[in-house]
């Protein structure tokens, strides 16, 4: 049973109710949706909650079919979203290429699980590059949130909502199959963020206008490269502007840790033991993955001598986190390839091995 969202007051509720009341309250009109564990409760929440409202749902024949119904929504400039997972998620990445060239605000939601392939319903960090790189072709990026608590499920729904519609820029929320299927005490809230004007861009019908085209195709190469060119000028923006991150001790910190999402739980209380031991331990939890907090990791390993990655997946945040210190300093790896997150007593001890 889902509890009843009542704003300014606490609920205990599973992280993915929290996500789709949290998109409800954002004021998504439109979901398109296949059901996939572990993210399914959300389409089932929104197959009820969205004709009560009398809003858009849709359960498509597939995850292709639905983040292109998801495009075709977003041209007409209303907040419209879908979510799914992993193996699934492969499947959209064409449509986020396109997504981006479009300029189009699309929210995903993209629960991960274990992989490659099929995998299993486990909880993974292994769709960090699939959301951070990406699969689709050509010189793109997408806006990329990472929760870390079941509040914070619904804090950054909010701002996918407000920073694809800011920056007119597909924006993901990349939880796991913890976040999802784990309660917590909740508080909703009204909408934060101002609403964005949209109305010089979408396609609206050109009643008392001329008409407007909204395509990804560039049939000369000097165009493309002007558009591209303006296009990461955009990122380069969102850099300056929305990177976010949760800093944790570094002051004095020989060793700084740093993970994301649900992982950053274990290694929080990690880093209180070691302290307790009398190593000098930090915490850099990035919360926007895409922008990546590049110029504090460049600061940090100024006083730091060494960062540690913690992740559930074979390695792949510790990549971005050496190419921002660029060899100033060793960057090690722990991890642990799908499951739960490692404990903390674990990643002490492999913390004492590499210090």
């Amino acid at each position: 049973m889902v509890a009843e969202c009542v704003t300014g007051k606490k609920v205990l509720i599973k992280g993915n109710y929290a996500i789709a009341q949290a998109a409800v309250l954002a004021g998504c009109q439109c979901y398109f949706g296949y059901p996939i564990t572990p993210q399914s409760e959300i389409g089932e929440f929104m197959s009820g909650k969205m004709q009560e409202l009398g809003r858009a749902y849709v359960s498509a024949e597939s995850e292709l079919a639905a983040i292109n119904m998801v495009i075709g929504a977003c041209s007409t400039g209303v907040k419209a979203m879908s979510s799914s997972s992993s193996c699934a998620v492969s499947l959209m990445q064409e449509a986020l290429s396109y997504a981006t060239s479009d300029q189009l605000p699309v929210v995903l939601v993209s629960v991960m699980r274990g992989g490659p392939g099929l995998g299993n319903i486990y909880p993974s960090q292994g769709d960090y590059f699939q959301a951070t790189i990406g699969g689709g072709n050509g010189d793109y990026k997408t806006i990329v949130l990472a929760p870390s608590t079941v509040q914070e499920c619904v804090d950054l729904t909010y701002k996918a909502f407000y920073l694809a519609h800011k920056y007119r820029n597909p924006a993901i929320l990349l939880a796991d199959g913890l976040l999802g299927q784990m309660m917590e005490p909740v508080e909703f809230y009204d909408y934060p963020y101002e609403e964005i004007d949209n109305s010089s861009w979408a396609l609206t019908g050109a009643k008392d206008r001329d008409g407007r085209i909204i395509r990804s195709y560039a049939p000369l190469a000097d165009n493309q490269c002007v558009f591209l060119e303006k296009l990461y000028d955009k990122y380069r923006q969102i850099e300056e502007n929305e990177t976010e991150w949760e800093e944790i001790g570094t002051e004095d910190a020989d060793v700084v840790l740093i993970s994301f999402g649900s992982t950053s739980r274990n290694v929080k209380t990690a880093a209180k033991l070691c302290r307790q031991k009398g190593l000098k331990v930090g915490i850099l939890r990035p919360i926007t993955l895409f922008p990546f907090p590049n110029k504090r990791l460049q600061e940090l390993s100024k006083t730091v001598k060494k960062f540690i990655t913690v992740e559930v997946n074979m390695g792949q945040m510790v990549n971005d986190v050496r190419l921002a210190v660029n060899g100033a300093v060793p960057v090690e790896l722990i991890h642990k390839p799908v499951g739960a997150p490692p404990e903390p007593e674990e990643i002490v001890a492999q913390i004492e091995r590499l210090m």
